[in-house]
C-alpha cells in the first residue's frame, strides 16, 4: 500500500507508533479525497465502513482505511478485469455481524442498569 497502512510498531507489548508511512503524494491525496466522496454516497458498503470505524479510530484513521479498501477493491478489478460490485451499506461479514448484535445488547443493557431497571436476560 502507498503510505496507507498505519504500521504496527510494538516492543515487550508496547505499542509504539502508528503513524503511516510517507507515500507518493498525489496517489495517497489523490485516494483520500476519493474516499471523503466515497463516505457521501448514501447506503454505501464504504460509507458503512467510515461509520464503523470512526467511532473507535477517529475519523482521519478511518479515513485511510476506505482510500486502502478502495485501492485493494481498484486491484482486484484490474487483476480480474471486473466491474466494482457495491456491498451495500447493510453488509457486514459473519464475525461482525455478531459482534455487532453483542455490542448492542451490552449497550442496551448498560442504559437500563443506569435508568435503575433491574433485566434477566433470558436466549429466545
Amino acid at each position: 500500500m502507498p503510505g496507507l497502512c498505519p504500521r504496527l510498531d510494538e516492543s515487550a507489548g508496547k505499542r509504539r507508533s502508528t503513524r503511516t508511512r510517507h507515500a507518493t503524494p498525489w496517489l495517497k491525496t489523490a485516494l483520500v479525497q476519493a474516499a471523503w466522496a466515497a463516505t457521501r454516497k448514501k447506503d454505501s458498503y464504504l460509507q458503512a465502513q467510515f461509520r464503523r470505524l470512526k467511532g473507535r479510530r477517529g475519523p482521519k484513521k478511518a479515513i485511510l482505511a476506505v482510500a486502502a479498501s478502495m485501492l485493494t477493491a481498484v486491484y482486484f478489478m484490474l487483476r480480474d478485469e471486473t466491474d466494482y460490485h457495491d456491498l451495500g451499506g447493510r453488509y457486514l461479514p459473519s464475525h461482525l455481524a455478531d459482534r455487532d448484535k453483542e455490542r448492542v445488547k451490552q449497550r442496551l443493557l448498560r442504559r437500563l442498569q443506569h435508568l435503575g431497571v433491574v433485566v434477566e436476560v433470558k436466549a429466545a
